[in-house]
């Protein structure tokens, strides 16, 4: 639920560090301290951002993650410009000097890991150096004892704010994330210091990040570099492989800081899921983010009440026999509770999560039926999908909502998935049943409309039109060959699907062309455009089906015209009423003459290249089911196949127009049945309904011969 808006909200950071000494980070920045270079290096170049030059020379960068966007605009907006990346080599820009570093390997992200890693080269000095960024408990356990680092918690939400209340420049970076920093802390109880700092930012709500670096040897990373090219290629058990030997790397880090990012909820976010709570509807927040992140993320949307209303428990422990006492202290808590009005969630971590799942799914099953809110935190996409599955085995029916890569499994999982599709990218999306885009266009039909479109004004007269018939039970059964035609697939392929695709695209285009150019320059509402595009729809849907249907019917007749009269009353009835969003609509539309004159330019413009389009077929290009639809219509008598011979002169008038075309795709089924050749007809024999279709072809040359010659 993040929103990618450029509002700006000034707040101060809160920080309590003991024995803290607190320097304005602009000053450090300014005084080129080599810690603080290396930090904002760090916060520049361990990622996988790509910078690109816009056409008026600002520099513009596309990230896999908003994280990863927050922090390069952070850095550039103190100087570190992360300019060009050119194959392997990345190019930035502190103050006035140019720095180039040459990429030897990337270590991606991975949710078991939950860091990245760069090995890169600087060009100017040919050192070879590993930066790292990631979660505290997997930076942390692999730094170095006596390692130094610089804190820097305090531009909040796009300013500088120091503990002692003193504001400093606005720095403007980032859409929807905001990257916390705050002044720089002197070494003293670093590592005591940093744990606090993290806490402090994760009962923010802010997601933390904690950055570190060290220098390689030459021999060190060619000997490594041999390891991981071998697990790269590897086949079996890659992704372990490839794991084992990058933890071989990421050891004795010298911890540079912690950076936080806020993820803004969108307005509306609380409102809403209260509503959804109230309406009976159960809600798991599935998150990679810290315990405290997360717990101060669900208070701020209304996903869990605040005390004394709510109570939250929490599930932890490193070993089997702690999560099994937590997991039974919470579900006795959760039974005696069930009764009250309480509001009762629970919290546990990914940890907790996979020892549960693996030797106590009953308890848990039975606490994920107890409970109407879940929190848990630092899941893996596997561990995502797992609880998905095990609420559908409950009997409940999910929906997992879900923006990025690691989403997607959950997704799929779920008896319904929805990916929002963004800054994230498009994984979440196209592995969803419905996706949303981060900007949603406005629909220019209302609901009611769509609705009674799809179930009244074309549902009606589509049932009715199956009492179409092609051709009368007396031409079939006079003609039986006929269905020789029809299961070559001359009446239902490829070719017809695209020419009724083609025709409706082509009326879409119509309809909303004319309709939004009727009414550009009158002071008309969206929902008067919306009813002449709608009246539109409804007019050529009409004459298409006029056009379309062979024998007309009373029931048809109906359907057609009345389909076209309900259309009017239904509108009506709606814009008579205050309270319906249409008040008024349509009394004004069919008072105006511009109402009438913009339908009859529709029904015009998207029937005419159709009537032309079909007078050319039936007149040049006629198959044979038009020909004997047109000797139905004339009205003469139907030929029979044991006597086809010359007909009284009326007649010969009437059909010497008339020609058989043959088709150009046969089907090699049907060939011998639709052959001119004299050996095919031979090989059918005479007489036989074969026959017809030659016959009559000669019939109607030899008439047009004596019409000439008369």
């Amino acid at each position: 639920m993040t929103q990618e808006s450029p509002k700006r909200q000034r707040r101060k950071s809160h920080s309590s560090l003991a024995a803290g000494q607190y320097v304005e980070l602009h000053n450090a920045v300014s005084s080129g301290s080599p810690d603080v270079i290396r930090f904002l290096t760090v916060m520049a170049i361990c990622n996988t951002v790509i910078p690109m030059k816009s056409k008026t020379g600002d520099i513009l960068y596309k990230a896999q993650s908003q994280d990863e966007d927050a922090l390069v605009h952070a850095a550039a907006q103190l100087h570190m410009l992360f300019v060009n990346k050119n194959a392997n080599i990345l190019e930035i820009r502190f103050n006035a000097s140019t720095i180039q570093y040459e990429v030897l390997e990337t270590l991606e992200f991975t949710s078991e890991r939950k860091r990245m890693s760069v090995v890169l080269k600087d060009c100017q000095n040919g050192k070879i150096l590993l930066l790292t960024k990631g979660a505290d408990e997997a930076i942390l356990p692999y730094a170095c004892a006596d390692g130094l680092f610089w804190l820097i918690p305090g531009i909040s939400v796009g300013f500088v704010a120091c503990d002692n209340g003193i504001e400093g420049f606005a720095i403007p970076f980032g859409v929807g994330l905001e990257l916390t920093l705050m002044g720089l802390i002197l070494p003293y109880e670093q590592t005591r210091a940093f744990i606090e700092a993290v806490e402090q930012y994760a009962q923010l709500g802010l997601r933390t990040l904690c950055l570190a670096w060290r220098q390689l040897k030459e021999e060190e990373y060619q000997e490594w570099s041999l390891l991981f090219k071998e697990a790269s290629s590897t086949l079996v058990d890659r992704e372990w492989r490839i794991a084992e030997v990058c933890q071989r790397l990421e050891h004795d880090l010298e911890i540079l800081g912690v950076t936080a990012i806020e993820d803004r909820l969108q307005d509306g976010v609380p409102e809403t899921i209260e509503s959804l709570r109230k309406a009976g509807i159960y809600f798991w927040m599935l998150t990679g983010d810290k315990q405290n992140t997360a717990i101060q993320i669900a208070l701020s949307c209304n996903f869990i009440s605040p005390e004394p209303k709510g109570q939250l428990l929490l599930i932890d422990g490193k070993t089997e026999d702690e999560v099994r006492q937590s997991l039974e202290r919470v579900l006795l808590t959760m039974r005696i509770t069930t009764s009250e009005p309480k509001d009762v969630a629970f919290v546990v971590d990914g940890w907790a999560l996979e020892i549960a799942l693996k030797y106590y799914r009953k308890a848990f099953t039975e606490l994920a039926i107890l409970s109407r809110t879940a929190i848990c935190c630092r899941v893996t996409p596997s561990q995502k999908a797992q609880l998905v599955e095990l609420l559908k085995s409950c009997d409940y029916r999910t929906l997992a909502i879900g923006d990025g890569g690691n989403d997607v499994r959950m997704i799929q999982q779920a008896d319904i998935g929805v990916g929002i599709s963004g800054r994230e990218g498009l994984q979440a999306a196209r592995a969803a049943d419905y996706s949303i885009g981060s900007v949603s266009g406005t629909s220019l039909f209302n609901s009611v409309s769509l609705m009674a479109y799809n179930v009244f004004y074309t549902s009606i007269p589509v049932l009715v039109s199956v009492l179409d018939k092609d051709l009368s039970e007396e031409t079939v059964m006079q003609h039986p060959q006929i269905l020789f035609y029809c299961q070559a697939g001359r009446l239902l392929n490829p070719s017809t699907f695209a020419g009724w695709f083609g025709r409706s695209l082509f009326h879409a285009i119509v309809v909303f062309v004319i309709s939004i150019h009727a009414y550009a320059y009158e002071k008309s509402e969206t929902e008067e455009v919306s009813m002449v595009a709608l009246s539109g729809c409804i007019w050529l849907q009409a004459f298409v089906l006029i056009l379309e249907t062979n024998s007309f019917t009373i029931l048809q007749h109906i359907a057609i015209w009345g389909n076209l009269a309900g259309f009017y009353i239904i509108n009506w009835i709606f814009s008579a009423l205050p309270s319906s969003g249409m008040y008024t609509i349509m009394f004004r539309l069919c008072r105006q003459p511009s109402y009438w004159i913009t339908v009859f330019l529709i029904v015009v413009a998207g029937m005419g290249p159709i009537l032309a389009l079909k007078y050319f077929r039936y007149t040049y290009r006629p198959s044979k089911i038009n020909i004997l639809q047109q000797a139905e219509r004339l009205g003469g008598p139907i030929l029979s196949l044991g006597s086809i011979e010359p007909q009284p002169k009326s007649l010969e008038k009437e059909v010497s127009p008339l020609s058989i075309i043959q088709p150009k795709n046969r089907n090699p089924v049907y060939e011998p049945l639709l052959s001119d050749s004299p050996n095919t007809r031979r090989s059918f024999g005479s007489g036989t309904p074969f026959d017809f279709f030659q016959s009559q072809s000669r019939l109607s040359s030899s008439y047009s011969r004596n019409c000439k010659d008369n």
